[in-house]
């Protein structure tokens, strides 16, 4: 294993991170605009219907997943123009 995928890992830990706080601020900013009057639901709250609660994690786990892809197809790509190292 060389240095530079050595000095990957910690990077892909770091991102995921970041990744994970953009995702739920993209998340909060969605689920204000379309319901202004209630913050996001939570899976714990009896009082919130099951169908409201499904739909809320439905529509933060896709934005997770698309934040998440996108930053490690962003990372891969960048590190192979940097080292010419394919992570593969």
């Amino acid at each position: 294993m060389s240095a530079a995928k050595t000095f990957y890992k910690p990077l892909t830990i770091v991102s995921s991170v970041l990744g994970g706080m953009i995702a739920g601020k993209i998340f909060t900013e969605i689920w204000q605009r379309v319901n202004p009057d209630d913050e996001e639901p939570d899976p714990k709250d009896l009082s919130r219907s099951l169908q409201e609660v499904m739909i809320a994690a439905a529509i933060q786990g896709l934005i997770v997943g698309v934040v998440r892809a996108g930053l490690a197809r962003g990372q891969a790509k960048g590190f192979a123009a940097i080292t010419d190292e394919d992570l593969s």
